[in-house]
């Protein structure tokens, strides 16, 4: 876990801080997601790490007290590729996504902070455009390769096996 600060749970669902040796709240853990400080949350008699599923107890909480970022048809979609062939690779393509995402949300700030000439509704549809273009590419590699592996599925079906074809003379 290298430098990463270390937060213990303990069984009557208190967090302890190890690097400011105090008890904190989901509230102080959010925080630090925000601040972007490394960190990890560990049971505290099990030592297993737990960062993951107090995470999801935050996204849990957001998306019961207000206006949801996760839809009941998108959760739907997620919960269909547990299991699929596909799940390592619709991980890897949210993450990135997100990344995307952030990048270009990142770029949108310090455009309107540098506006200089143009209007900040001009920069979201340039942005908007651009994320829209990003997208589909993604989704055209994502379907390619989709493709390409159902073929190369599709071939090695079709292949006769060595072990059933009859030895010549």
């Amino acid at each position: 876990m290298g430098d990463s600060r270390i937060i213990k749970k303990y069984p009557n669902r208190r967090l302890y801080d190890t690097a400011i040796s105090s008890y904190i709240t989901l509230e102080d853990v959010k925080r630090l997601i925000r601040d972007d400080v490394d960190f990890h949350v560990v049971d505290a008699k099990t030592k297993e790490d737990i960062t993951r599923s107090v995470m999801l107890q935050i996204i849990t909480d957001y998306e019961d007290r207000g206006q949801p970022i996760l839809t009941t048809e998108m959760l739907a979609h997620i919960i269909r590729f547990y299991g699929d062939a596909l799940q390592g690779f619709m991980s890897t393509y949210l993450e990135k996504s997100m990344q995307v995402f952030v990048g270009q949300q990142d770029q949108f700030r310090k455009q309107i902070d540098n506006l200089v000439g143009t209007g900040p509704w001009n920069l979201m549809t340039d942005l908007t455009e651009r994320n829209l273009d990003m997208w589909r590419q993604m989704q055209t590699g994502f379907l390619s390769e989709q493709a390409s592996r159902e073929k190369e599925d599709a071939a090695e079906a079709d292949e006769p096996s060595t072990s059933d074809s009859e030895p010549t003379t």
